[in-house]
């Protein structure tokens, strides 16, 4: 494609104007901070990659992990054509556009054509489709850049053809790379203005940006271009400078200290302790002070069988849901969908008895050396009657109320009892059935 004089400059422009962010952005593979899990020297990307010897791609993840980021660097790197178009605003006609000079690169030097596709989950299903052929035969590479899970947004015969990589949220040492070279690189970040970067600072905006490296680049750009000098001349970005640039005022909350482990345990108890209004704040500062929504839903994940369990089933159903919906969505609806599973799991009656019951038996197991009993021993394979499995097993749903007394446990520990429903909401249906149906109904 030809370049006259006007693209020239305004490309030569965006280089030295674009955002600190996009000036940052890798040219090779080794310069790429995080995913080592996919890009480390000894994995398949990164391989495959360095030998131009690329398949279709989707590179799948949140905003800000990097996945435009491979996509430029894949195209500094490899010989073929590189064709980028987004599918928020790209039509059928960019496409047989594509497809068209691909052929005819194709046809005339026998070169490849990449076409990458950001946001490819915007595209329809007739678009996905138009491209399948073109892909099956080899005109195009494609390497598509969606945040959504693409088994559900991706046409299921494009993502049978290509190699799925998800990239995670960055770290908090990566972003604190990121922001080190953006203060000091003087050719593609911001290094001659003379700035430096408390500790403290580096470290909120680490932790603040959730693993999205844009929030925190943003941050040191905006404070960098409107933060007077002091007296030594140089340019201070300080916490209060970081906070005020990211909108985010500082929470007195360490997550990797001392504080972070007595919120999330107040957090919990509050939870356990039926106190939602507890809950729920602690819930709220925990978000405010940026903590990761996974690991606040887990929490509520296992607040929801540990101290819920059986008294209220539908508890763990819904603190799933919510992790996977608030994993899905991200902040900030996230935080809605949280606080209904905090405060679900707050005010559901309470029972730890799948605790105790699963800790008993652990501890059984310990102990004795058992042995399945004959008639509950799996009969179908050849010759197991003969030697009496399954014998005088009796089917439960024979006999009436779909209950028989049998041996389940070993003989070695015949009788033992692990599990004590207890008395609080539909527990206590549970118990008031087994108790009829030991009591010989």
């Amino acid at each position: 494609m030809k370049m006259d004089l006007f693209d020239y400059v305004r490309e030569k422009n965006m280089d030295s104007e674009s955002p600190l962010a996009s000036r940052l952005r890798p040219v090779t593979l080794d310069e790429v901070v995080g995913q080592q899990h996919i890009i480390g020297k000894d994995k398949l990307l990164y391989r495959a990659i360095k030998a131009d010897k690329l398949s279709s791609l989707i590179f799948y993840g949140p905003p800000g992990t990097g996945k435009t980021t491979l996509a430029k660097v894949i195209a500094n790197t490899t010989s073929a054509e590189f064709k980028q178009i987004n599918a928020t605003v790209a039509g059928k006609k960019d496409m047989e556009e594509v497809v068209k000079q691909a052929k005819e690169l194709q046809g005339m030097y026998q070169k490849r054509t990449i076409l990458f596709v950001d946001e490819i989950h915007r595209f329809n299903k007739g678009q996905q489709d138009y491209l399948l052929p073109f892909v099956e035969d080899g005109t195009l590479i494609l390497i598509g850049a969606t945040t959504e899970n693409p088994y559900f947004e991706v046409n299921g015969a494009l993502i049978s053809r290509s190699s799925i990589f998800e990239l995670k949220p960055l770290d908090k040492e990566d972003i604190k790379t990121l922001i080190r070279r953006a203060v000091t690189d003087v050719e593609k970040g911001m290094g001659s203005y003379g700035a430096v970067i408390d500790e403290d600072a580096m470290e909120f905006l680490a932790d603040i940006a959730g693993g999205d490296a844009r929030n925190a680049l943003n941050a040191v750009e905006l404070g960098i271009l409107t933060t007077e000098r002091d007296a030594d001349g140089k340019i201070h970005i300080t916490l209060d400078v970081a906070s005020e640039c990211i909108q985010k005022r500082v929470v007195r909350y360490d997550k990797t200290g001392d504080n972070h482990y007595d919120t999330i345990s107040a957090f919990i108890k509050s939870m356990r302790g039926s106190d939602p209004d507890a809950a729920v704040y602690y819930l709220a500062k925990m978000l405010y002070a940026g903590e990761d929504i996974k690991f606040i839903a887990r929490r509520v994940m296992i607040c929801a069988s540990e101290d819920v369990g059986n008294a209220d089933p539908m508890a763990l159903n819904v603190a799933v849901s919510a992790a996977q919906a608030a994993e899905r969505i991200g902040m900030p609806e996230a935080q809605i969908i949280l606080s209904q599973a905090v405060l679900y799991v707050a005010t559901a009656p309470k029972s730890n008895s799948a605790v105790n019951a699963i800790a008993a038996a652990m501890e059984n197991v310990k102990q004795y050396k058992t042995t399945v009993p004959p008639h509950l021993q799996d009969s179908h394979y050849g010759g197991a009657k003969k030697i009496g499995h399954g014998i005088g097993y009796k089917y439960a749903h024979d006999y009436p109320h779909h209950y028989v007394e049998q041996q389940y446990l070993p003989s070695e520990i015949a009788g033992a009892r692990f599990y004590e429903a207890g008395s609080n909401g539909y527990e206590n249906k549970i118990r008031e059935w087994m108790e009829y149906l030991r009591n010989g109904r």
